[in-house]
């Protein structure tokens, strides 16, 4: 009873990976959306930015770059605070 769970367990998997692998995009091949062409003719008009790529992290995902920035920095105070030396006792 149990193989035969697994062995249609391990079937149904095998199909739904099948059917994913069948739906990605081919590699190097971008899929352009509306959101990407909006991007392009508006990030150097409507922001302060000479290039597109600064324009796009520190302008539209400021939040979301403030965000991971807030991230690492609590990381890296963490692991900070575990690997100090907690004082020399004499």
């Amino acid at each position: 009873m149990k193989k035969t769970v697994f062995i249609m367990a391990a079937i149904v998997l095998a199909g739904l990976l099948c059917g994913m692998f069948e739906d990605i995009h081919p590699f190097g091949l971008p899929n352009n959306t509306l959101m990407d062409d909006y991007f392009l003719r508006h990030a150097l008009s409507d922001r302060s930015a000479q290039n597109v790529v600064t324009s796009l992290v520190f302008d539209f995902r400021g939040f979301d770059t403030l965000g991971e920035a807030a991230v690492l920095f609590t990381a890296l105070s963490s692991i900070g605070a575990l690997f100090r030396d907690g004082g020399k006792k004499e």
